[in-house]
């Protein structure tokens, strides 16, 4: 509290000498009110950090350096069972290892006294690879919760920090809150914390990523509980995550049979109005999707059957809400590979880059025409000097 209220009063100090070195300067009686009342507000403010002697503030966080009073991770109390996600029987079972790993835990390392052996490396981390949609975030809820831990998700927001080693604070903290709170700690889409630290160090930035993947490795070699990645970009990963990570679990992308049963679970089994014409045997066998994507489709489904005429009672979801809805599902994977940065999009679309490139094909022309005139010139050089040589 003590370097803000130093803060508080410098800034104070500095406004009374500029109005001052203004004044003497313009002889501008009309500066001096508004200097005032600013100086005014900013020895109220003074006075209310006095006052609250330490409680938490946006400006008290502002002025310190730190911003008081948000997460870094969100506490959730799981609720999702593996009953609620249906996997390939490969990843189901190396799930189930994983969790024997867990449950086996004190066995190894306390009966066992392989914890005497090894002092460091005790902690369970695993890697939930795969692409997106495909049951990587249900299934950490659902090994929270057969576990009975809580999980706690990690906000990237809050853990950057513009203030150089802040970052760093930040993660170790999050390996505290976990083991303080005995919980299970996931970062989601961890590649985003967790990538390859740079070769060379020019920038501040890539300092601060190296510390902060430097960081993350130690806490996690010393933590003694469990911790997730879920990520679809794993080779994004520092290479010295591979040793750390006790097991890592590839979430393929669901068969034709684990399809049909994901169509049947994003439905409520009795409230759930289907029509008598829906077939999810088609659906899976027609459409090639993730998990996530089914998820998606039903939601669709279910909102334009919901907006059709009529009174509520006699609405009902068809096969063809389903298939019209997965089609706009697939159909947006064109939309979202669309980028500003693709050659023929731009060529079609931006005026500029069409009249650079007709500039090119202009000055590239011309040099052609050059280049061949010159040889031209070369060529009849080269006879006329032998015919004077012959003569």
């Amino acid at each position: 509290m003590s370097c803000v209220l130093v803060r508080l009063e410098a800034l104070r100090t500095i406004l009374v000498a500029l109005v001052r070195m203004t004044h003497a300067a313009t002889a501008s009686p009309s500066i001096v009110p508004v200097a005032r009342a600013v100086e005014q507000r900013l020895v109220s403010v003074r006075s209310a950090l006095c006052e609250a002697d330490g409680m938490p503030s946006p400006l008290l966080s502002f002025f310190s350096g730190r911003f008081a009073g948000r997460r870094a991770v969100e506490t959730i109390v799981p609720e999702r069972t593996f009953a609620d996600v249906i996997l390939p029987p490969a990843t189901r079972a190396t799930l189930d290892q994983a969790l024997s790993q867990v449950r086996n835990h004190g066995l190894i390392f306390g009966r066992w006294g392989l914890g005497e052996r090894h002092a460091t490396g005790l902690g369970l981390a695993f890697n939930f690879a795969g692409p997106p949609g495909t049951g990587k975030t249900i299934c950490a809820e659902a090994i929270a919760h057969a576990l009975g831990k809580k999980l706690l998700i990690v906000n990237y927001a809050e853990v950057h920090s513009m203030w150089a080693g802040e970052t760093s604070k930040n993660v170790a903290s999050l390996f505290r809150a976990a083991a303080e709170q005995d919980a299970v700690l996931l970062f989601d889409e961890a590649d985003a914390i967790a990538a390859r630290r740079f070769g060379r160090t020019s920038h501040g930035l890539e300092r601060e990523a190296n510390t902060t993947v430097n960081v993350l490795l130690r806490e996690l070699e010393n933590f003694n509980g469990v911790v997730i990645f879920a990520t679809n970009l794993a080779a994004n990963f520092d290479p010295a995550f591979e040793r750390r990570i006790r097991t890592h679990v590839m979430f393929e992308m669901p068969g034709l049979e684990e399809r049909e049963r994901i169509w049947q679970v994003q439905l409520h089994p009795t409230k759930t109005p289907l029509a008598d014409d829906v077939d999810f045997r088609v659906l899976a066998e027609r459409f090639a999707v993730s998990g996530g994507d089914i998820k998606n489709a039903v939601l669709k489904a279910a909102a334009a059957a919901a907006s059709e005429p009529g009174p509520d009672v006699g609405k009902r979801i068809h096969q063809r809400h389903f298939e019209r809805a997965m089609e706009d599902v697939v159909g947006n994977r064109s939309v979202m590979r669309q980028s500003v940065l693709d050659d023929d999009a731009l060529q079609r679309t931006d005026p500029a880059v069409q009249v650079v490139q007709a500039m090119e094909e202009r000055w590239r022309m011309t040099a052609l025409l050059a280049a061949g005139l010159a040889a031209l010139a070369l060529i009849v050089a080269v006879g006329a000097l032998g015919i004077v040589l012959g003569r």
